[in-house]
């Protein structure tokens, strides 16, 4: 990447968190939280391995449901609650479970530990005591698949077997402290399509529409920089802008360069992610949130007013200090304060989206491709490094990679705040549905160029590249929900759809057209005076 005379200024805090983007290109979602562990398969091991709430009443009072997963044996669990029975629940004596237990389990939710013994042994054991259920309590905080052993090739389990978290399983044995504890067992479905899908689409596209019209809403006010209004000083540049300046040209070795060093911060949070890494992160989202909302506010603000007299404060450090633009930069250091200590509540999903896609305008403002050949190394090494970590990583790492910083694994429940996110509204589990702020702003910059494109070479909407190349977007991304959906629920990588989708179609429409040499070699410097079509390929 190069830096422009002058452009240093604009970029301090930006250019740290174009690394920390790389952190989320791959997600659309996360996957499930269940780990895979196939087993043999025959007719009575073969139930579907899915997920399970867990009702519970202490004392005829009903506490906060619990999270399991069935196993591939035993019987199926009921989809609506009021099909299923409330049952007393009775830890096993021993507690493994795995010989006959001196507790009564006629007609109750028996609970044993993990270990001893297989899954099975367990189930039978129970079933043969009168259980009318059984819970097995995790070491771990993870939901485990339970699968029949190579010898259990014809089973006669009728009870449902449920495995539930070790923490869940805790809350269990302190609620049973001598008081009486009723489970309820049963498995809702989740819908195929979610609609916060739709709305997750419109923000992503939306947002690459209003960063590429954005160039055209604010470029044309010479006198004013738009990003740091909050110094008086840096509009006195005058006319003619130092449009030029402030821009920071992406180049074929600092998008290779980029990528090597964005694997690299993405194996150093794999091997040490803790909760004050991610609030190192957080800390960084806020600062480059607040710049962007900034931006976002102070730009249609000095456009309107560019004629207003302007009243201003001599601030230290920042030297003559417009007062809107202080009081515009006061209230989104407050919003993003804020939103960071209440980033967990259920509604942060809000002001965390409004600062990300308000960071993310910005950044397709500051950084730019200059032609297709960078567009180009920039993009394939992105859908190589995405495909990587996501599905090959495994094969080094044991698991994705990816998957385990996105789901923000030994961080106490913290998550990596740079992904826009919209709860599921009719999924009976809750959760969100996600995508990365690389899959915005990768092909966002792409889609960028064409505008810039389409506007310096005069081309309409239906002969530019534009439009094509947002509706190819668009595409992309109901693929990715699509391969998500086709793989149940498992981690994609979004630019695996994502790249061939809109660097792809520029190229199919660049050969067609016969401007491919053009768009390869484009430089904006020369465009005025350089055929479009007639660059060397």
């Amino acid at each position: 990447m190069s830096f422009p005379p002058g452009s240093q200024r604009r970029f301090p805090a930006a250019l740290p968190l174009l690394f920390l983007f790389a952190l989320s290109f791959a997600f659309a979602a996360t996957a499930d939280g269940a780990s895979q562990d196939n087993g043999p398969s025959s007719p009575s091991c073969n139930n579907p391995s899915d997920l399970v709430k867990v009702k519970i009443w202490v004392d005829g009072v009903e506490g906060e449901d619990l999270t399991g997963l069935t196993a591939s044996f035993g019987a199926l669990l009921p989809e609506e609650a009021d099909k299923s029975p409330k049952l007393p629940a009775v830890f096993s004596n021993p507690l493994n479970g795995c010989s006959v237990s001196s507790s009564k389990l006629s007609g109750a939710v028996a609970l044993s530990t993990r270990g001893d013994c297989d899954f099975v042994t367990k189930a039978k054991v129970a079933q043969s005591g009168g259980a009318a259920a059984l819970l097995v309590i995790n070491g771990k905080e993870e939901l485990d698949e339970m699968v029949c052993s190579e010898n259990d090739t014809s089973l006669s389990i009728s009870i449902p077997v449920v495995m539930i978290q070790k923490s869940a399983g805790d809350a269990v044995s302190k609620s049973m402290e001598g008081k009486h504890v009723e489970l309820l067992l049963y498995a809702p479905t989740r819908p195929i399509v979610d609609c916060s899908v739709l709305f997750l689409w419109a923000m992503s596209v939306g947002t690459i529409v209003t960063a590429s019209l954005w160039q055209e809403f604010g470029t044309s006010e010479p006198t004013n920089d738009r990003y740091n209004e909050l110094s008086k000083e840096s509009s006195n540049a005058g006319p003619g802008g130092d449009d030029d300046k402030e821009i920071l040209d992406i180049s074929a070795k600092g998008a290779v360069i980029f990528v090597i060093t964005a694997s690299t911060f993405l194996v150093l949070l794999f091997f040490f992610m803790s909760s004050w890494f991610v609030w190192l992160l957080i800390v960084l989202f806020c600062m480059g949130g607040v710049q962007g909302m900034h931006n976002c506010i102070m730009t249609p603000i000095v456009r309107k007013c560019r004629n207003c007299p302007q009243k201003a404060l001599n601030l230290p450090l920042f030297g003559e200090v417009s007062i809107v633009s202080l009081v515009v930069a006061i209230f989104c250091l407050i919003f993003a304060f804020v939103w960071a200590v209440n980033r967990q509540a259920s509604y942060s999903w809000v002001g965390q989206n409004i600062l990300g896609i308000c960071l993310m305008i910005t950044i397709l403002q500051l950084a730019r491709l200059p032609n297709i050949k960078v567009a180009t190394v920039l993009l394939c090494c992105a859908f190589v490094y995405d495909i990587f970590w996501v599905f090959l990583s495994p094969l080094i790492f044991h698991q994705s990679v990816m998957i385990a910083v996105a789901r923000g694994d030994n961080t106490g429940g913290e998550t990596i705040p740079m992904l826009l996110r919209v709860p599921k509204l009719f999924d009976p589990w809750g959760g969100y549905d996600m995508i990365g702020f690389g899959d915005i702003l990768f092909p966002g910059l792409l889609v960028a160029f064409a505008f810039r494109y389409d506007k310096e070479n005069k081309k309409h909407l239906a002969n530019g590249y534009f439009l094509w190349l947002l509706v190819g977007y668009g595409f992309g991304l109901f693929f990715t929900y699509l391969g998500l959906y086709l793989m149940d629920g498992h981690g994609q990588p979004a630019l695996l759809y994502l790249v061939p989708c809109t660097l792809g179609l520029c190229v199919v429409l660049g050969l067609v057209r016969g401007e491919l040499g053009g768009l390869w070699n484009y430089s904006p410097e020369s465009s005025s005076t350089k055929n479009p079509s007639g660059g060397e390929a």
